[in-house]
């Protein structure tokens, strides 16, 4: 697919936006400076967007404020109707959509348009949740009293959105906050803002009224205090790395906002002797490789009983091998770049760190024949907890296979890390999944399954994973305050 045509046709649909949306507004940044966003597999330029900093985040803060009141009142009914009318244009648009993440993230399209879904499903569910957020009563310990508890919207929010999930990762913060009352500012990753652009223009399209959603993009520190600084920002919502969260967590506290945080993961896959092995493979590969390994629940250790090692690395290596690697839009593509040079570079160091301290390189292992930033999948043998590619994210599509004897030695090695956002078990044991499952320290636990998020369930960590929950009936409580009501002298005339 030629990437400039589609460029102009993404352009004519008018999903391609290189404005910032303020109070229903697209403007650009106030000194006209801008952010060239590249396509990761050819390096060209898409197109330049406002790179934006704290006077226009302001203005945005001030602009969601002012909305906060008339769509807070709206009922619940309401609400949902225009968050299913966005559902129905995101899925209306699903190809142009995939289409757009595809070509600046770099995903293979097949993948693209599963987000598409995926990101879209959090809408319509939050749709429904609109007008099922209950309050409660209370028996009173006093025959005059009456008690109730009241769920009334945060406020104002700021959402802070990686570039791996550049749609998902809105829908699954933005859905539940327009839900339940709330309005938003999106602060989008400056390597892919143009899908959110894209979905806030359909969220125009849909009725959300102007100031409802606002999305500014360009110079992360800045955006970042102004959202922390401003007292009308109730809440902050993030998506990202374990160092950034820790900043956001601190920055908050001056003014005591709600925070949640979905931060870095660690995840073990523990293959023990008992799982089916073609299972195993299946789940492991899903795990490890859905977007070249840059996910958050990626599969970053691969733990295997001794007594199917062998077998599990001969076969998983097999099924690796057969993984395509190419631009996101070729036909059969499975794997396409890493993000950026930053993104390789911590791969290469993380594989030469470990074939320094004795691990073997099954399949891959170096820079791909195309170039850029393309990687080849990479399995590693021999490796050790010791080694970076164990104790810290690689982000990258490398699989690192550990060893372990006992169910007991594969417990203490999947919870050895500060991480603790997913988990993965491979057993037809069914008394030990349950066993395996209580003693992980992991907010996601997949038994003989590599890929379980969904929107009906709750997704976070815990430990230094984040704090929180998104997605599922859990997911709207993190943008809902509790009001205790006290009615008095209720048995009097």
């Amino acid at each position: 697919m030629d990437a400039q045509n589609l460029t102009a046709r993404l352009k004519s649909s008018g999903l391609l936006r290189s404005q910032a949306l303020i109070g229903g507004k697209w403007i650009d940044a106030y000194d006209g400076k801008t952010i060239k966003v590249h396509n990761p597999a050819t390096g060209e330029v898409i197109t330049e967007v406002p790179c934006m900093g704290s006077k226009e985040t302001n203005d945005a803060i001030s602009s969601s404020y002012d909305a906060f009141y008339s769509w807070s009142k709206r009922t619940a009914a309401e609400r949902s109707r225009h968050l299913r009318k966005w559902y129905d244009l995101l899925i209306a648009h699903r190809e142009e959509l995939g289409q757009l993440i595809t070509l600046e993230q770099g995903k293979p399209l097949t993948e693209a348009m599963g987000e598409v879904t995926y990101g879209a499903n959090f809408i319509e569910f939050f749709s429904e949740e609109a007008k099922r957020v209950y309050g409660d009563i209370i028996p009173s310990p006093l025959a005059d009293r009456r008690l109730l508890v009241l769920k009334q919207p945060v406020g104002v929010v700021g959402a802070i959105t990686p570039w791996n999930f550049p749609l998902a990762m809105i829908t699954r913060k933005v859905g539940p906050a327009l839900a339940c009352g709330c309005t938003v500012i999106i602060k989008p990753s400056e390597f892919t803002p143009l899908t959110a652009l894209a979905a806030a223009e359909l969220a125009l399209q849909a009725g959300i009224p102007p100031g409802a959603v606002n999305v500014v993009m360009g110079n992360a520190s800045d955006i970042g205090d102004a959202l922390l600084a401003s007292p009308q920002v109730r809440k902050i919502t993030f998506t990202g790395s374990t160092a950034v969260g820790k900043k956001l967590m601190a920055g908050a506290s001056a003014t005591v906002k709600k925070i949640s945080l979905e931060l870095g993961g660690n995840a073990p896959c523990i293959v023990f002797d008992d799982a089916d092995i073609d299972v195993a493979v299946k789940g492991a590969l899903g795990a490890k490789f859905r977007n070249s390994g840059q996910t958050c629940v990626c599969a970053n250790r691969i733990i295997v009983q001794e007594g199917i090692y062998e077998k599990f690395a001969d076969a998983f290596s097999k099924a690796v091998q057969n993984l395509k690697v190419g631009d996101g839009f070729s036909e059969g593509v499975a794997q396409g770049p890493l993000i950026n040079e930053a993104a390789l570079h911590k791969v290469e160091s993380f594989v030469q760190d470990a074939l320094s301290k004795g691990a073997k390189v099954l399949l891959g292992g170096k820079r791909h024949s195309l170039g850029r930033t393309f990687y080849e999948p990479t399995v590693l043998s021999d490796v050790k907890s010791e080694m970076l590619i164990s104790r810290e994210e690689v982000f990258g599509p490398v699989a690192p296979l550990l060893r372990f004897k006992t169910e007991e030695e594969a417990i203490r090695m999947a919870n050895d890390t500060n991480a603790g956002l997913a988990a993965y078990i491979f057993t037809n044991n069914v008394q030990r999944s349950w066993r395996v499952t209580e003693a992980l320290e992991y907010g996601l636990v997949g038994v003989n399954e590599g890929l379980i998020s969904t929107e009906v369930a709750p997704f976070g960590g815990i430990k230094q994973s984040g704090l929180g929950r998104e997605g599922s009936k859990y997911g709207i409580d993190e943008y809902l305050e509790l009001k205790y009501m006290c009615l008095g002298n209720m048995t009097g005339n």
